[in-house]
């Protein structure tokens, strides 16, 4: 009769332990889905915005009531179309690429610094190639295209990139490098990108 009664309390552990562990997967793989579901969705929410935009000739709207950013331009590349962002807030990166507000907008004089996740947005850096081209259209309607010119790896500290250097209009498209890598390391990756008109 014990040995029936630890043997059922035996059972009933692993049991308990069983489902405590599956529903820890199942929490661990909504959060994980979550993340690349909120980059998709805010991008069709972030085109609408952005279509206002280019219909009211430029001004600023909101994707939704309470966001902190806003759209500012389209970056189309590798078949891809991403609405960029105005780095407002902390939260911008989780919706899609986000301008460095202290730098130049896309198409003016100096370096303009797109950043974006290397797991969602900016996937298709991995496949960009020197040579390739990226159209950016400001809010304003303006188009702007750029031809990658090559890439480097540095570390977050010291990328090296003075946005307001005096020289041609460039864009620096930037992510967490590796790739691969599921934490966050100090490398980041660089793609460099002139004027299409220079390489002409």
């Amino acid at each position: 009769m014990i040995s029936q009664t630890r043997s059922w309390a035996r059972r009933r552990g692993a049991a308990l332990a069983g489902g405590i562990m599956v529903l820890v997967g199942a929490a661990l793989t909504a959060s994980a889905l979550s993340i690349p579901a909120k980059a998709a969705v805010s991008q069709i929410l972030l085109e609408r915005a952005f279509e206002r935009s280019l219909a009211s000739g430029g001004a600023l709207h909101r994707p939704w009531p309470w966001a902190d950013t806003w759209p500012v331009a389209r970056l189309e590349a590798e078949g891809e179309s991403l609405i960029v962002l105005a780095e407002a807030g902390g939260e911008a990166l989780a919706f899609g690429p986000a301008h460095l507000s202290q730098t130049p907008a896309p198409g003016a004089r100096g370096v303009s610094v797109i950043a974006a996740h290397r797991d969602t947005h900016f996937t298709l850096l991995r496949t960009l190639e020197p040579g390739e081209a990226v159209r950016v259209t400001l809010a304003d309607g303006r188009t702007q295209h750029f031809v990658m010119t090559g890439s480097e790896i540095v570390r977050h500290d010291r990328s090296g990139i003075d946005p307001h250097d005096g020289g041609p209009a460039r864009l620096a498209l930037v992510t967490c490098w590796p790739f691969a890598s599921v934490t966050p390391g100090p490398q980041r990756y660089i793609a460099w990108l002139e004027p299409a008109d220079a390489q002409a």
